[in-house]
Protein backbone atom coordinates (compact mmCIF):
# COMPACT_ATOMS: atom_id res chain seq x y z
CA UNK A 1 0.00 0.00 0.00
CA UNK A 2 1.36 3.42 -0.92
CA UNK A 3 1.65 6.40 1.44
CA UNK A 4 0.94 10.01 0.49
CA UNK A 5 1.11 13.40 2.17
CA UNK A 6 -0.85 16.60 1.50
CA UNK A 7 0.33 19.80 3.19
CA UNK A 8 -2.17 22.65 3.19
CA UNK A 9 -1.46 26.32 3.78
CA UNK A 10 -0.66 29.60 2.07
CA UNK A 11 1.99 30.23 4.71
CA UNK A 12 4.07 27.35 3.35
CA UNK A 13 3.84 28.38 -0.29
CA UNK A 14 4.59 32.03 0.54
CA UNK A 15 7.62 31.15 2.63
CA UNK A 16 6.25 32.68 5.84
CA UNK A 17 6.72 29.30 7.46
CA UNK A 18 9.04 26.48 6.48
CA UNK A 19 7.43 23.07 6.11
CA UNK A 20 8.49 20.55 8.73
CA UNK A 21 5.98 17.80 8.00
CA UNK A 22 7.62 16.21 4.96
CA UNK A 23 10.90 15.24 6.62
CA UNK A 24 9.16 14.14 9.83
CA UNK A 25 6.60 11.94 8.07
CA UNK A 26 9.45 10.31 6.13
CA UNK A 27 11.13 9.55 9.48
CA UNK A 28 7.95 8.19 11.09
CA UNK A 29 7.35 5.87 8.14
CA UNK A 30 10.98 4.73 7.97
CA UNK A 31 10.90 3.79 11.66
CA UNK A 32 8.21 1.27 10.72
CA UNK A 33 9.90 -0.04 7.59
CA UNK A 34 7.69 2.09 5.35
CA UNK A 35 8.31 4.86 2.82
CA UNK A 36 6.54 7.92 1.49
CA UNK A 37 5.47 7.51 -2.13
CA UNK A 38 4.24 11.02 -2.92
CA UNK A 39 3.59 14.46 -1.46
CA UNK A 40 1.67 17.56 -2.52
CA UNK A 41 1.66 21.15 -1.28
CA UNK A 42 -1.48 23.25 -1.78
CA UNK A 43 -2.48 26.73 -0.63
CA UNK A 44 -5.69 27.76 1.07
CA UNK A 45 -7.67 27.57 -2.16
CA UNK A 46 -10.84 25.44 -1.79
CA UNK A 47 -11.12 24.26 -5.43
CA UNK A 48 -7.50 23.10 -5.48
CA UNK A 49 -7.76 21.44 -2.07
CA UNK A 50 -10.92 19.64 -3.20
CA UNK A 51 -9.22 18.32 -6.36
CA UNK A 52 -6.25 17.02 -4.36
CA UNK A 53 -8.55 15.35 -1.84
CA UNK A 54 -10.62 13.74 -4.59
CA UNK A 55 -7.39 12.25 -5.91
CA UNK A 56 -6.43 11.10 -2.42
CA UNK A 57 -9.75 9.35 -1.77
CA UNK A 58 -9.68 7.72 -5.21
CA UNK A 59 -6.09 6.53 -4.86
CA UNK A 60 -6.69 3.92 -2.19
CA UNK A 61 -3.40 5.05 -0.61
CA UNK A 62 -2.87 5.88 3.04
CA UNK A 63 -2.82 9.68 2.88
CA UNK A 64 -2.10 12.20 5.62
CA UNK A 65 -3.45 15.72 5.17
CA UNK A 66 -1.87 18.34 7.43
CA UNK A 67 -3.52 21.70 8.03
CA UNK A 68 -6.74 23.60 7.49
CA UNK A 69 -9.01 21.80 9.97
CA UNK A 70 -9.40 24.66 12.44
CA UNK A 71 -12.35 27.06 12.66
CA UNK A 72 -10.99 30.28 11.15
CA UNK A 73 -12.09 31.59 7.72
CA UNK A 74 -8.92 30.28 6.03
CA UNK A 75 -9.49 26.72 7.29
CA UNK A 76 -11.17 24.98 4.36
CA UNK A 77 -10.03 21.36 4.60
CA UNK A 78 -13.06 19.94 6.41
CA UNK A 79 -15.51 21.40 3.89
CA UNK A 80 -13.26 20.43 0.96
CA UNK A 81 -13.10 16.85 2.22
CA UNK A 82 -16.90 16.76 2.36
CA UNK A 83 -17.13 18.23 -1.13
CA UNK A 84 -14.59 15.74 -2.46
CA UNK A 85 -16.68 12.88 -1.07
CA UNK A 86 -20.05 14.36 -2.03
CA UNK A 87 -21.19 14.17 1.59
CA UNK A 88 -22.49 16.76 4.05
CA UNK A 89 -20.59 18.01 7.07
CA UNK A 90 -22.07 16.73 10.33
CA UNK A 91 -21.34 17.35 13.99
CA UNK A 92 -19.51 14.31 15.35
CA UNK A 93 -20.86 13.66 18.90
CA UNK A 94 -17.60 12.32 20.33
CA UNK A 95 -15.55 15.08 18.72
CA UNK A 96 -17.87 17.75 20.09
CA UNK A 97 -17.69 16.24 23.57
CA UNK A 98 -13.88 16.32 23.41
CA UNK A 99 -13.98 19.97 22.34
CA UNK A 100 -16.32 20.79 25.23
CA UNK A 101 -13.95 18.97 27.56
CA UNK A 102 -11.12 21.15 26.27
CA UNK A 103 -13.22 24.25 26.92
CA UNK A 104 -13.82 23.10 30.53
CA UNK A 105 -10.09 22.52 30.99
CA UNK A 106 -9.20 25.99 29.70
CA UNK A 107 -11.85 27.63 31.89
CA UNK A 108 -10.54 25.78 34.95
CA UNK A 109 -6.93 26.70 34.14
CA UNK A 110 -7.91 30.38 33.92
CA UNK A 111 -10.17 30.18 37.00
CA UNK A 112 -13.15 31.28 34.91
CA UNK A 113 -16.71 29.89 34.69
CA UNK A 114 -17.38 27.37 31.94
CA UNK A 115 -19.75 29.03 29.46
CA UNK A 116 -20.48 26.60 26.60
CA UNK A 117 -23.13 28.93 25.11
CA UNK A 118 -20.69 31.80 24.70
CA UNK A 119 -20.33 32.79 21.04
CA UNK A 120 -16.64 31.93 20.78
CA UNK A 121 -17.20 28.52 22.41
CA UNK A 122 -20.08 27.73 20.06
CA UNK A 123 -17.79 28.63 17.18
CA UNK A 124 -15.11 26.22 18.46
CA UNK A 125 -17.61 23.40 18.09
CA UNK A 126 -17.30 23.87 14.31
CA UNK A 127 -14.04 21.94 14.64
CA UNK A 128 -16.14 18.88 15.44
CA UNK A 129 -17.98 18.98 12.10
CA UNK A 130 -16.64 16.32 9.77
CA UNK A 131 -17.81 14.64 6.55
CA UNK A 132 -20.64 12.19 7.16
CA UNK A 133 -19.28 8.83 8.29
CA UNK A 134 -15.91 10.12 9.52
CA UNK A 135 -14.02 8.62 12.44
CA UNK A 136 -11.84 10.60 14.81
CA UNK A 137 -8.09 10.75 15.49
CA UNK A 138 -7.20 11.51 19.14
CA UNK A 139 -5.13 14.61 19.82
CA UNK A 140 -2.93 14.16 22.91
CA UNK A 141 -1.91 17.82 22.93
CA UNK A 142 -5.25 19.59 23.45
CA UNK A 143 -7.92 16.88 22.94
CA UNK A 144 -9.40 18.53 19.80
CA UNK A 145 -9.49 15.58 17.40
CA UNK A 146 -8.65 15.13 13.78
CA UNK A 147 -10.70 12.86 11.55
CA UNK A 148 -10.46 10.22 8.87
CA UNK A 149 -12.58 8.81 6.07
CA UNK A 150 -11.38 5.55 4.59
CA UNK A 151 -7.60 5.69 4.47
CA UNK A 152 -7.29 9.49 4.29
CA UNK A 153 -6.37 11.03 7.64
CA UNK A 154 -6.73 14.71 8.56
CA UNK A 155 -4.59 16.32 11.26
CA UNK A 156 -3.82 19.94 12.25
CA UNK A 157 -0.97 21.91 10.73
CA UNK A 158 0.80 22.33 14.08
CA UNK A 159 3.64 19.76 14.31
CA UNK A 160 3.23 19.37 18.08
CA UNK A 161 -0.27 18.01 17.40
CA UNK A 162 0.09 16.50 13.95
CA UNK A 163 3.08 14.25 14.52
CA UNK A 164 1.78 12.21 17.50
CA UNK A 165 -1.58 11.94 15.73
CA UNK A 166 0.13 10.54 12.62
CA UNK A 167 2.06 8.11 14.81
CA UNK A 168 -1.22 6.98 16.38
CA UNK A 169 -2.67 6.28 12.94
CA UNK A 170 0.42 4.36 11.85
CA UNK A 171 0.38 2.19 14.97
CA UNK A 172 -3.39 1.68 15.29
CA UNK A 173 -4.68 1.70 11.70
CA UNK A 174 -1.60 0.66 9.71
CA UNK A 175 0.15 -1.80 12.03
CA UNK A 176 -0.42 -4.63 9.56
CA UNK A 177 1.62 -2.72 6.99
CA UNK A 178 4.74 -2.36 9.16
CA UNK A 179 7.76 -4.17 7.81
CA UNK A 180 10.19 -5.98 10.10
CA UNK A 181 12.89 -5.58 7.47
CA UNK A 182 13.60 -1.87 6.91
CA UNK A 183 14.14 -0.35 3.49
CA UNK A 184 17.82 0.18 2.68
CA UNK A 185 19.84 1.81 -0.07
CA UNK A 186 23.22 0.87 -1.51
CA UNK A 187 24.89 3.10 -4.04
CA UNK A 188 28.21 3.97 -5.61
CA UNK A 189 29.67 7.19 -6.98
CA UNK A 190 30.22 6.98 -10.73
CA UNK A 191 32.48 9.52 -12.43
CA UNK A 192 33.20 10.50 -16.01
CA UNK A 193 30.11 9.11 -17.72
CA UNK A 194 26.57 10.05 -18.78
CA UNK A 195 23.25 8.74 -17.48
CA UNK A 196 22.28 7.64 -20.98
CA UNK A 197 25.12 5.11 -20.97
CA UNK A 198 23.95 3.70 -17.64
CA UNK A 199 20.23 3.52 -18.44
CA UNK A 200 20.22 0.05 -20.08
CA UNK A 201 22.01 -1.38 -17.03
CA UNK A 202 19.49 0.27 -14.69
CA UNK A 203 16.57 -1.19 -16.65
CA UNK A 204 18.17 -4.65 -16.61
CA UNK A 205 18.77 -4.61 -12.84
CA UNK A 206 15.14 -3.71 -12.09
CA UNK A 207 13.94 -6.43 -14.48
CA UNK A 208 16.18 -9.06 -12.85
CA UNK A 209 15.45 -8.20 -9.21
CA UNK A 210 11.79 -7.94 -8.21
CA UNK A 211 11.01 -5.45 -5.48
CA UNK A 212 14.15 -3.39 -6.07
CA UNK A 213 14.21 0.11 -7.50
CA UNK A 214 17.24 1.63 -9.18
CA UNK A 215 17.98 5.33 -8.75
CA UNK A 216 20.34 7.81 -10.36
CA UNK A 217 21.26 11.13 -8.73
CA UNK A 218 23.51 13.33 -10.90
CA UNK A 219 25.53 16.19 -9.43
CA UNK A 220 27.64 18.80 -11.20
CA UNK A 221 29.39 20.63 -8.35
CA UNK A 222 29.98 18.34 -5.38
CA UNK A 223 32.81 19.79 -3.23
CA UNK A 224 34.60 16.43 -2.95
CA UNK A 225 33.60 14.37 -5.98
CA UNK A 226 32.92 17.09 -8.54
CA UNK A 227 30.65 16.10 -11.42
CA UNK A 228 29.37 12.59 -10.76
CA UNK A 229 26.36 10.28 -10.62
CA UNK A 230 25.26 8.47 -7.49
CA UNK A 231 23.87 5.19 -8.84
CA UNK A 232 22.19 2.74 -6.53
CA UNK A 233 19.38 0.39 -5.59
CA UNK A 234 16.81 0.48 -2.77
CA UNK A 235 14.37 -1.98 -1.26
CA UNK A 236 14.36 -4.61 1.46
CA UNK A 237 17.81 -5.69 2.58
CA UNK A 238 17.65 -9.27 1.30
CA UNK A 239 16.74 -8.09 -2.19
CA UNK A 240 19.09 -5.11 -2.31
CA UNK A 241 22.34 -7.00 -1.76
CA UNK A 242 22.27 -9.22 -4.89
CA UNK A 243 20.88 -6.36 -6.97
CA UNK A 244 23.70 -4.08 -5.88
CA UNK A 245 26.35 -6.70 -6.64
CA UNK A 246 24.84 -7.07 -10.11
CA UNK A 247 24.88 -3.30 -10.57
CA UNK A 248 28.55 -3.03 -9.64
CA UNK A 249 29.46 -5.90 -11.97
CA UNK A 250 27.63 -4.16 -14.79
CA UNK A 251 29.42 -0.88 -14.10
CA UNK A 252 32.79 -2.59 -14.13
CA UNK A 253 31.94 -4.24 -17.44
CA UNK A 254 31.20 -0.77 -18.82
CA UNK A 255 34.65 0.36 -17.73
CA UNK A 256 33.43 3.43 -15.82
CA UNK A 257 35.35 4.97 -12.94
CA UNK A 258 33.86 4.04 -9.54
CA UNK A 259 34.24 6.14 -6.42
CA UNK A 260 33.08 5.61 -2.81
CA UNK A 261 30.23 3.24 -1.94
CA UNK A 262 27.34 4.47 0.22
CA UNK A 263 24.87 2.64 2.48
CA UNK A 264 21.71 4.22 3.96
Amino acid sequence: MAFGLIIVGDEILSGKRADKHLSRVIELLAARGLALDWARFVGDDPPRITVDLKDAFASGDVVFSCGGIGATPDDHTRQCAADALGRPLQSHPQACELILERMRDVAAEQDLPFEPERVDNLHRLQMGRFPQGAGIIPNPYNKIPGFFVGSVYFVPGFPVMAWPMIEWVLDHHCAQLHRAAPQVERSVIVKGTMESLLTPLMVAIEAQHAGVRVFSLPSVDHPEWGAHIELGVKGECAAVEPAYLGLVRGLKNLGVHLGPELVR
